[in-house]
């Protein structure tokens, strides 16, 4: 079985406390960081026995900088500073050293020259029973593509070098890497891996401060693993991952999120291979979009909620059979009200005030999806039921909210509900067309493997959307069929509406949720008449789109004197508008799509002005 590893570089805090949160999140083995072992107060045999106590094995201590190439006196000092390196190595309990390609304005070039000086360290730590694996750098001053530092290590011909092979390096400055699978299994002495963004940066600056784990950014990590993999290399696999978010995070979250992202790495190389892993992942699941959304609510404040769901256009039509809980539908959409008093939708409402406490996902196998999640190490969640009542399968989400897994269209649910009989009228809201949630922005890559790894869901190119008070990052996730779209905001500026929602939400969670329509101009008309007032949107707005799009003049009335906003992509239209905040928590978005396949996000900048106007305003229009 292959061996799980990360650099300590890769996580916030001390040594000890690194170290900890690696083996609380699964790994069995380690890189030590030079850095972090020379400010920590103990001594290497030490860190040594932490390790072990904690079930950890090291597979490398790592960086030497600046060895092979030098001129003298500095060669032999070099050779001086690797045996002290190696005494601590042994202290360590290590027998791998990391030696990273020379930087320094003093080496000098020559593979031959580079061969030698490594055949010689070789012979060194031989004598120690000990092996030296050779890095190169991209920003390397005469070693920058692995191919150079393969060629290096096989004409210095020793047993104790070996190649370390980086998936950034090699995947950043776009080397091939079908030689890869030319270089012998035994000579690979170590893999790291890490992904990244693509961005128009230097490659040291990109590195330094982007890496992330694989899967969470734009490099083909799967292809680099594919051309390890035919070599048929088995050692450990080590993610090193240079990233201010991290190291700025929760240890445990991130380590966690690593293992996954090497769970979700191994699975997907495993697909389709003759003999698939016995520890293979269960399919990701097919959903098929929102089940139910579960809103937790005081008792007093249920009220105000279900008048705003009826003015939108949903009908009571089930209260539960023992609760305070109340189902509202309308087309294809459930929402429930619950304001039961000794559930986990109350103690949802005593953390974060009124919101959504769940979403119900519509998937083909509620069973194996739960596997999957509990696989990918998500923390599921039970609960007492009545008698007669439905246990549905839970894993914990964003802000300690639920996440249920339904089958059968998402409708097994509702037995815990009596029927309510109510007046027929005409369903203008058909789905739930997507669901918004806000986050601190260092905590949206974690949410995005969550979501990728577990569900059938693809990410989109991240957007950056204006807000009065700063940048807002948005990454939306769409399943195959679109039935299903999920987008996740952070902000790194404190004053953003998505920031302000998590200081006054204390914490993570739902901000908006919008429903489709087939008529988005009957359907405000409708809502208007029963009482529903909308976002105000400045006359420049429509001013504008009147001169940008050949609107008919009628079209573009009905625009300007119901508040909807407007967007095209191609042949694609896409009409959008908002509520109020309820209790200035989250608020609800009505769209209509014509062949549209994104969000309007040339008006977000829009809709976050005049929302921010209100809020400063105090609930304008109400």
């Amino acid at each position: 079985m292959t061996s799980h590893s990360i650099a300590t570089v890769s996580l916030s805090g001390s040594l000890d406390e690194k170290l900890r949160a690696t083996a609380t999140a699964g790994f069995d083995a380690v890189e030590i960081f030079e850095n972090d072992l020379l400010s920590f107060n103990g001594s290497p045999r030490d860190v040594g026995r932490l390790c072990r106590d904690l079930g950890l094995g090291i597979c490398a201590f790592q960086p030497f900088r600046d060895f092979e190439g030098m001129p003298e006196p500095q060669r032999t000092r070099n050779f001086g500073r690797a045996e002290r390196k190696f005494d601590l190595m042994q202290e360590l309990g290590t027998d791998l050293l990391l030696i990273c390609s020379n930087i320094s304005p003093s080496s000098l070039g020559g593979i031959d020259r580079a061969a030698a000086d490594f055949r010689e360290l070789g012979r060194l730590a031989a004598r120690r029973r000990l092996r030296v694996g050779f890095e190169a750098l991209a920003w390397g001053r005469h070693v920058n593509d692995y191919r150079d530092a393969w060629e290096i290590v096989r004409r210095a011909d020793h047993a104790s070098i070996g190649i370390i092979l980086d998936s950034f390096h090699a995947l950043a400055p776009a080397f091939s890497t079908n030689p890869i699978q030319s270089i012998p299994a035994d000579k690979i002495f170590l893999v790291q891996l890490a992904d990244a963004p693509k961005l128009g940066l230097d490659v040291l600056s990109w590195s330094r401060h982007f890496r992330c784990f694989p899967g969470q950014g734009d490099l083909p990590v799967a292809d680099f693993m594919r051309a390890i993999r035919s070599t048929g290399y088995a050692g450990p696999l080590s993610l090193e991952i240079f990233n201010d978010q991290f190291r700025a995070g929760s240890a445990v979250r991130t380590a966690t999120d690593g293992l996954r992202s090497l769970i979700l790495l191994e699975d997907q190389l495993a697909e389709g291979a003759s003999k698939p892993s016995a520890a293979a992942l269960q399919p990701g699941a097919r959903s098929r979009g929102v089940g139910f959304i579960e809103f937790a609510v005081s008792e007093a404040k249920a009220g105000e909620l279900a008048a705003l769901f009826g003015q939108l256009g949903f009908r009571k039509t089930g209260s539960h059979r023992s609760k305070d809980v109340e189902r509202w539908s309308q087309g294809r959409i459930e929402l429930v009200v619950n304001s039961e008093s000794d559930c986990f939708a109350h103690s949802h409402y005593l953390t974060h005030g009124p919101g959504v406490c769940a979403i119900a996902i519509d998937v083909d196998d509620a069973n194996k999806t739960m596997a999957r999640a509990e696989a990918l190490m998500a923390r599921t969640f039970h609960q007492p039921v009545g008698p007669g009542e439905l246990e549905i399968p839970a894993i914990r989400g964003v802000g300690g909210s639920l996440l249920y897994f339904l089958e059968a269209s998402g409708k097994n649910w509702d037995t815990d509900f009596e029927a309510i009989r109510s007046d027929a009228a005409t369903d203008r809201l058909d789905t739930v067309d997507h669901i918004s949630q806000s986050m601190p922005y260092d905590e949206m890559l974690s949410w995005l493997l969550f979501y990728t790894g577990i569900l059938d869901l693809q990410r989109l190119p991240q957007m950056e959307i204006a807000d009065p008070a700063g940048l807002v990052q948005s990454q939306a996730l769409i399943n195959r069929n679109d039935s299903m779209r999920l987008i996740l905001n952070g902000s790194s500026a404190t004053r953003t509406l998505s920031s302000r929602f998590i200081h006054e939400f204390f914490g993570s969670g739902v901000q908006h949720v919008a429903f489709s329509c087939a008529d988005i101009f009957s359907s405000v008309a409708d809502m208007r008449a029963r009482g529903v007032d909308f976002l105000k949107i400045p006359d420049n707005y429509f001013d504008d789109i009147e001169a940008k799009y050949d609107l008919d003049a009628a079209t573009m009335a009905a625009l300007r004197t119901n508040q909807i906003l407007y967007d095209r992509e191609g042949d694609g239209e896409f009409f959008q508008i908002y509520t109020h905040s309820f209790d200035e928590r989250f608020f609800f978005e009505i769209v209509q799509r014509r062949n549209y396949h994104g969000f309007g996000a040339a008006n977000a900048a829009i809709r976050l002005a005049a929302q921010t106007r209100e809020a400063r305003l105090g609930s304008v229009g109400r």
